[in-house]
């Protein structure tokens, strides 16, 4: 008599591990929807309900802020460049410069005049306000751009995509280009 070939068992915690990545991609590919669903159906409103709700004193988002942060998420998975502004690759102070320019506001190119020459962020950051840090690269600063609920864009490093990712504390500055000193 055959006996029938028993059972494939699956290898231990191989479940587990594509559990752990579906959910991983799901959790990235959410927070990208949101911040791109509220610039669809409501411009920068849409993205500012993804975060808790502002206190009654802040004023509204720079002219240009939502079409600025609509251009840095098309960004998102360019390779960085040192020196680079697009199309194909970015630094950091290139995204932010490319993002505003698309936007139809001219700031500085490197995150050190963008800290110097625009007016400081006053109160509650908010989606196309620019993050000035401190680094180790050649220019000694870096820029990211807020997109709102708590997220910002940034070119970070070489090997580092354009990414989206939480706030970070411990910023040098924050500055808010077209809202005028």
């Amino acid at each position: 008599m055959i006996t029938p070939p028993a059972p494939r068992r699956p290898a231990p915690g191989g479940g587990l591990a594509v559990l752990v990545v579906v959910t991983v991609l799901a959790w990235l590919a959410a927070s990208h929807a949101q911040a791109l669903r509220g610039l669809l159906t409501g411009g920068l409103a849409g993205i500012a309900s993804a975060a808790p709700p502002d206190p009654p004193a802040i004023r509204t988002p720079a002219p240009g802020a939502a079409r600025a942060v609509a251009f840095a998420l098309r960004q998102c998975g360019k390779p960085y460049r040192w020196g680079a502004d697009g199309p194909g690759a970015y630094d950091c102070s290139g995204l932010t410069w490319a993002a505003w320019r698309a936007a139809g506001v001219a700031i500085p190119r490197s995150a050190t005049g963008q800290l110097a020459a625009l007016p400081r962020v006053r109160g509650r950051l908010q989606p196309g306000d620019l993050i000035i840090y401190r680094s180790r690269g050649p220019s000694r600063r870096h820029v990211a751009m807020v997109v709102g609920g708590g997220r910002m864009i940034e070119a970070p490093a070489r090997g580092v995509p354009v990414r989206v990712t939480r706030l970070r504390s411990g910023f040098l500055g924050a500055v808010r280009p077209g809202a005028g000193r």
